[in-house]
């Protein structure tokens, strides 16, 4: 059971004071009845509504979003925007990303507040491949393709796990795809960086089951689709 401003403002119909204001004028109705109390309790079973719209208790949130350059991946922070603040509808629910990408990264960010499916997507014991695509300064080759699939030394305790590198163009700035199945500190330039050609652009494409959709603008996000959220599901039993 949970007070009824509370389940409200969790399904980010507005926050507290503001729920608290449409449940005392009568908007909100429990099992067809009018509440009019903030306190009173109710449980996701019931049928409840705002304005006659129904409203469906999720316990968790989930959603994908194609990060732009110059926002930092986390929750809050004091001098600068974050990704969960371009969540407009998030309630207050404690959303964080899972993972991060470094501030001038883009692409695919899963969103949610769900520690469990955070927790099984950044085990390393799971393995979940990650796939970038990156524009290097430098001519990409055939050695830098065995360099990546033998594991890079990074520091003197540490060699990356085998990476697949493919040359999607190879130049004086070159374009690759790059699948990992870790996810160090700025990993990707690090390995860029050991071969001598340093990253000029890096975006996430993909992260386990999850793919970066093609219509979704950066900065953009959206829920996460029936199938995608099964997917995920699969991941964190």
């Amino acid at each position: 059971m949970v007070r009824i401003d509370k389940y409200l403002a969790d399904m980010g119909k507005g926050t507290r004071t503001e729920v608290k204001k449409y449940i005392k004028s009568g908007r909100v109705r429990v099992d067809g009845n009018v509440v009019q109390r903030p306190e009173t309790k109710v449980s996701p079973e019931q049928i409840i509504t705002l304005d006659g719209e129904q409203l469906v208790y999720e316990e968790f949130q989930y959603y994908l979003m194609n990060k732009p350059a110059g926002i930092i991946s986390a929750s809050d922070d004091t001098r600068q925007k974050t990704v969960v603040d371009l969540i407009s509808d998030r309630g207050r629910r404690n959303l964080f990303p899972v993972g991060r990408l470094d501030k001038d990264t883009t692409g695919l960010l899963l969103i949610t507040d769900d520690g469990a499916l955070a927790h099984s997507l950044l085990s390393p014991r799971h393995h979940v491949f990650k796939i970038y695509v990156a524009e290097v300064d430098g001519l990409l080759e055939e050695e830098d393709i065995r360099l990546f699939k033998e594991g890079i030394p990074l520091e003197e305790d540490w060699t990356t796990l085998p990476a697949e590198l493919e040359i999607l163009r190879a130049g004086e700035q070159s374009l690759a795809r790059i699948t990992i199945y870790e996810g160090k500190f700025h990993q990707i330039k690090r390995m860029f960086e050991a071969v001598g050609k340093p990253v000029l652009s890096l975006s996430r494409i993909a992260m386990g089951p999850l793919r970066l959709p093609e219509d979704l603008k950066e900065g953009d996000y959206r829920p996460l689709t029936d199938q995608e959220y099964e997917a995920l599901m699969k991941l964190k039993r």
